[in-house]
């Protein structure tokens, strides 16, 4: 069900998740099914990294045709089917001190028995002209999930930080010609972008800003370039534009310093996904782990689910899902 509620009111539950994507109802899937009242506060479920896959492609047991909007729907609906309480709410703040952890939204204040922070990583506003226009339509932050669609096509890999190299050397394997583009040069040293370059079906744009991507109601049809080296822009067809700016982090706006952060931004779980901060667990893209995948996301958020049940029940072993009387 989807509540309404009055702003003033606060409301209790077992178990409260931050964000609605993969993770959280995946983990709202369990916890409700073991009679957890469990509530989940999603900002916006049009926005996130699955809801924005045009298309499905490695998610076992999902068909390809469908797209990442449809199975998100599919889990929020099983999640609420089970009791879950689904919340259209922003939340802007949160205190995890105590047993009880309080949740604040503008539409009311939420107190939860386990508090679960999945609110992914796209922390990241779009940079480009055109970015935020062709997201989906041949605008992607993930090469592994869409690589496959650009079988013998072209393809422009913006960003020269880690998980662009790493990104780009997957599209090698698919795209005709990959497209590096960089606003400064790769160090001499670094042996994983050297190998990239040494592809033969890359081009490297060195010392080149993306201006804008273009395209039309189909999708991305191109981009124009500067370099530092020449005087006049260039136009460069491609048919898909994959970003990996700094920045694109985990959204952990409204914790504060109340829970352990690592140095990249993501935040710091043990095995059973909880936080440094006791009651507290985070899962998926938050996490800001190295495979942003929909079903490593749904993986963090059983086990979170698992870890919770027995943590609110003082169990001393977590109960397996595959007896059934």
């Amino acid at each position: 069900m989807e509540g309404d509620f009055n702003p003033l009111e606060t409301i209790e539950a077992d178990v409260v998740i931050v964000g609605g994507g993969p993770a959280g109802c995946t983990c709202a899937l369990y916890t409700a099914r073991a009679d957890l009242k469990t509530v989940i506060l999603d900002k916006n479920p049009s926005v996130g990294a699955l809801a924005i896959t045009h298309q499905i492609a490695n998610y076992p047991g999902v068909s390809s045709e469908m797209s990442g909007d449809a199975l998100l729907t599919l889990m929020r609906e099983q999640a609420v089917e089970y009791g879950t309480d689904y919340r259209r709410a922003q939340v802007f703040g949160i205190d995890v001190n105590g047993d009880w952890k309080t949740v604040y939204t503008p539409e009311g204040t939420f107190k939860a028995r386990a508090l679960v922070l999945a609110s992914g990583a796209m922390g990241r506003p779009a940079s480009f002209k055109g970015e935020a226009d062709f997201l989906g339509r041949g605008v992607s932050y993930c090469a592994t999930c869409d690589g496959a669609f650009y079988r013998d096509r072209e393809v422009a890999v913006v960003g020269i930080n880690k998980e662009a190299i790493e990104e780009a050397q997957v599209l090698t394997k698919f795209a005709s010609k990959v497209h590096w583009i960089t606003t400064n040069d790769p160090k001499q040293d670094d042996l994983h972008a050297m190998s990239l370059i040494d592809q033969t079906n890359v081009k490297h744009w060195s010392k080149t800003r993306l201006m804008e991507i273009q395209g039309t109601d189909a999708g991305v049809t191109g981009v124009t370039l500067k370099s530092r080296m020449k005087d006049a822009e260039e136009k460069l067809s491609v048919d898909g534009v994959f970003v990996y700016m700094s920045g694109s982090k985990p959204i952990t706006d409204f914790i504060g310093d109340q829970v352990g952060l690592k140095e990249d931004g993501g935040v710091v779980v043990d095995d059973f996904m909880a936080t440094t901060s006791e009651g507290v667990w985070a899962i998926g893209d938050i996490r800001n782990t190295p495979f942003k995948q929909a079903v490593v996301a749904a993986s963090d958020g059983c086990i979170a689910a698992m870890s919770i049940d027995r943590f609110l029940n003082s169990r001393k072993a977590i109960r397996v899902d595959w007896v059934h009387n």
